[in-house]
C-alpha cells in the first residue's frame, strides 16, 4: 500500500498480514482525497488498521490525527509506518482501544475533529454505532467531515449527519457526512 498525494507521495506503508483488517484500495482513498478536496485540522481514524488514510490524511494538510485500533498489531503497524515517514510525534496519537470506549475518552478530552474516518470490518454494525456516540459526544466541528467506507449490503443511519456524497466502487461504498450549522 502506498501514500496517493501531498507530501509522503508515493511512500510506502506496511499492512497486516492475514484477514485481521481490509486496506482501503488506492483508488478509494484517491476518490475520497480528490472529493474533500484542501483539508487542515484535526482527524480521527478510527478502526485505524494499518493507519493508511489517517495518513494520507497527514499527507495532505492535517495537523494531526489520533489512530485508534482495538488490535495491538495494528496499532504496532502504525507507529511503524509513522515512524518510516518520519512523521513527528506531535503530529500524531496512536491508541489500542475499543472503538466505543476510545469515542467516551475522547469526549471526556473534549475534542472535536474536523475529519473523522470510519472504515470498521464490514457488516458488524460499527459505523451506526459510531455515529451514534460521534453525535453524542459532539465529536465533529461544524461543517466537519466524516468519511464512511461500508459494504453495499449495510444501512447506514445518517442520525442528524447530513450526506454531501455518496459513491460506488463495487462492494465497497463511501459516504462523506457532515455537521451543518443547523446541527449544533
Amino acid at each position: 500500500m502506498r501514500v496517493i498525494g501531498g507530501k509522503y507521495k508515493r511512500l510506502h506503508i506496511k499492512t497486516i498480514d492475514g484477514q485481521s483488517t481490509r486496506p482501503t484500495t488506492d483508488k478509494v482513498k484517491e476518490n475520497i482525497f480528490n472529493s474533500l478536496q484542501d483539508i487542515e485540522g484535526l482527524g480521527l481514524d478510527l478502526f485505524a488498521g494499518s493507519g493508511g488514510l489517517g495518513i494520507e490524511g497527514l499527507s495532505r494538510g492535517l495537523s494531526k490525527v489520533v489512530f485508534i485500533d482495538g488490535n495491538f498489531k495494528a496499532t504496532k503497524i502504525i507507529k511503524e509506518n509513522l515512524n518510516a515517514l518520519h512523521i513527528p510525534d506531535t503530529q500524531f496519537e496512536v491508541y489500542k482501544n475499543d472503538a466505543i470506549r476510545a469515542l467516551k475518552a475522547l469526549n471526556k478530552r473534549d475534542i472535536k475533529f474536523d475529519y473523522i474516518f470510519l472504515d470498521p470490518p464490514y457488516k458488524k454494525e460499527l459505523i451506526n454505532r459510531s455515529l451514534e456516540k460521534i453525535e453524542v459526544f459532539d465529536l465533529l466541528n461544524v461543517n466537519g467531515t466524516i468519511i464512511c467506507e461500508f459494504d453495499k449490503s449495510e444501512k447506514i443511519d445518517t442520525g442528524k449527519f447530513e450526506v454531501l456524497k455518496k459513491y460506488e466502487y463495487g462492494l465497497t461504498h463511501v459516504m462523506l457526512l457532515t455537521k451543518g450549522e443547523n446541527n449544533d
